[in-house]
């Protein structure tokens, strides 16, 4: 019996962002203008009304304005006695006349506070709360909750189980898409839910000791391979999302594409052990009755409630659990361990193209592998070293939330690169007589089982042609839960030639980042080693290269991100480093090997934490 989650939030947003703008027809910013505050609750009253319609709890997130309207709390008490739907507390809407006056800031975004601001902040909130309610939260959550504010939370108010904590792939490509304004980079984190580490919010926890204490879910459901290629605004499960895509049919309002991403997600259970989650979260600046992403206020209405009506009509058949924020947090809690990974195999549901992605998270990695590259690793995140990243003003990172990658394909180029110079990309290239051919170059598609805690993806072969050979070879990644690293096979399944031999180059190119910038790269150190012998050298841009027949690992440690790298064999092979240049600021780990005819060839991808 498989279980696919729905957790519905609201917001009784007094000052929804970009409302007040539109509300006030071009006056004076007055965020206390009642027209704003009497459409914004209106707003959520339709939104809990559409809810509650179609028999779905929803877990309602009072924000700080909303803690000093009287009928916004009226109304979540009402509905919590009535509907069992949840109280909860969000640290966004933190911008009214009352934290204004206090704070003297226009700043929203909780995460950019100073620690210390953080801290008031916090205690000013949840302490409204208590004095409104009468008891402390189980939930809150905000786009970005870094580690020190959660950890913060759960000392000093340990009712809180669950957190809405990052926004999925909100980086550089958000940051495009708004005009170069929206100051708010937190890629790399998971896109379902997960246990947040002490340490860093995006990498999940290993065990009890680096467990935060609560559990965390992602800030919208997106489309995990349109979101990645673009921008992720435009396509995700809150309705509004789709609309300003323009993903719908102008004349009708219809949009099958909302409907197939919310099946999309329920599919994931062929990959999770029999379970699937999806979110909405929608604050109330979206159903303005003005219009948004031009689209009447009709439409946005019509768009809620239709997908109130689904979720709805999946309830009613049994195919569908509602749950408040604080239910999913004691549900995730007893169906997941700690090591037990987030897989999602996703195929293309919006371009017609026959595209797929595999994702994968665990508290040692994120990888993306990409079947339109032969199977090429196209982003990789090292969770394993738990990186320690303080955001907000008074840090190295005030604004910049990511988690560090070492492959990322959209910011590093991946395989199709400039005349010159090389991406970041993990994958391999097939050689013979002079020739040679990057399996990046091999579309093929993906089949995804599990035995015992490896969860396997077997790629359908691929035919490589050279002059005078054809070469059918076939790639099968493998992911052992909790072992910190990634296997893939090379199996030549035929020859034209039987007597032939070719060449694999197994390779990586990464360096590390969390925009298209480089980074310095001078002080990573590579190495080359088998026992007794061990070869470095130290990152310098100047193009040199170190190769060791029978090297057991090649690797690099990069201590701007406190990561070791490594790439070793399944059977002797040669080994190599290589450092790159300005103009390709990039490290290469490798290993090439001769094939001929049924032979197999393994290589292991190692991620450890290096102090």
């Amino acid at each position: 019996m498989s279980d696919f989650i729905v957790n519905i939030i609201h917001r009784p947003e007094m000052v929804p962002e970009y409302a007040e703008k539109v509300t006030g027809h071009g006056k004076e910013e007055d965020i206390g203008r009642k027209a704003l505050l009497t459409e914004s609750l209106d707003i959520f009253k339709f939104q809990q009304e559409m809810a509650h319609k179609y028999n779905l709890k929803t877990t309602i997130q009072m924000t700080y304005a909303a803690l000093f309207n009287e009928e916004a709390v009226e109304i979540a008490r009402e509905h919590h006695e009535k509907y069992g739907d949840e109280i909860s507390l969000s640290l966004l809407g933190l911008p009214c006349t009352e934290f204004r006056e206090k704070y003297k800031t226009k700043d929203f975004c909780i995460w950019m506070f100073s620690m210390e601001d953080k801290k008031s902040i916090v205690n000013d909130v949840f302490e409204k709360f208590y004095e409104k309610f009468g008891f402390y939260p189980e939930s809150t959550g905000s786009y970005y909750m870094d580690a020190d504010l959660i950890n913060y939370i759960k000392e000093k108010y340990p009712s809180v189980k669950c957190a809405v904590a990052t926004c999925w792939e909100e980086g550089p490509k958000a940051y495009h898409t708004c005009n170069n304004s929206w100051y708010t980079f937190m890629d790399g984190g998971p896109w379902n839910p997960w246990i947040p580490s002490k340490q860093n919010t995006h990498a999940p926890a290993a065990d009890e000791g680096e467990d935060s204490g609560i559990v965390a879910i992602p800030h919208l459901s997106r489309d995990l391979l349109a979101c990645y290629d673009g921008n992720g605004s435009n396509f995700g499960t809150h309705p509004q999302n789709v609309l300003r895509g323009m993903i719908y049919d102008t004349d009708t309002w219809e949009y099958p594409y909302l409907y197939n991403l919310i099946d999309q997600y329920r599919d994931l259970e062929k990959y999770n052990n029999g379970y699937s989650y999806n979110m909405m979260f929608v604050g109330p600046g979206w159903l303005n009755k003005m219009g948004r992403w031009e689209s009447p206020y009709e439409l946005l209405a019509k768009s809620y409630e239709d997908g109130m009506a689904y979720y709805g009509s999946l309830k009613k058949e049994g195919r569908l659990i509602d749950m408040t924020m604080a239910e999913f947090a004691d549900y995730y809690r007893k169906k997941k361990t700690y090591k037990e990974p987030e897989c999602a195999l996703w195929r293309d549901i919006l371009y017609g193209s026959d595209k797929q992605l595999f994702w994968y998270a665990d508290p040692y990695m994120r990888a993306c592998v990409n079947m339109d590259q032969g199977g090429a690793i196209v982003d990789l995140r090292p969770y394993a070293a738990k990186l320690e990243w303080k955001v907000g003003i008074g840090t190295e990172h005030i604004t910049d939330a990511s988690y560090p990658f070492l492959i990322q394909e959209k910011y590093r180029a991946g395989y199709f690169t400039h005349y010159a110079g090389e991406g970041t990309i993990r994958s391999a290239k097939i050689r013979y007589q002079g020739e040679e051919v990057d399996l990046c170059l091999c579309r093929t598609k993906a089949h995804f089982s599990q035995q015992g805690k490896t969860r396997i993806l077997t790629l359908d072969p691929v035919e490589i042609e050279f002059y005078d050979l054809t070469v059918t070879l076939q790639s099968v990644i493998s992911f052992e839960e909790g072992s910190s690293q990634i296997k893939i096979e090379r199996r030549i399944l035929n020859m034209s030639r039987p007597g032939a031999e070719i060449e694999i180059d197994e390779y990586m190119v990464a360096c590390y980042g969390t925009t298209e910038y480089s980074e310095d790269m001078k002080g990573i150190l590579l190495s080359c080693q088998k026992e007794g012998q061990k070869e470095t050298l130290t990152y310098e841009y100047k193009c040199r290269e170190l190769v060791m027949e029978g090297a057991g690992e090649v690797s690099a440690v990069i201590p701007p991100v406190k990561t070791k790298v490594s790439l070793c064999p399944s059977l002797e092979a040669k080994g190599y480093v290589r450092e790159g240049y300005a103009f390709s600021p990039m490290f290469t780990l490798g290993y090439t090997k001769s094939l001929k005819n049924k032979e197999e060839f393994a290589t292991w991808l190692r991620l450890e934490r290096a102090d």
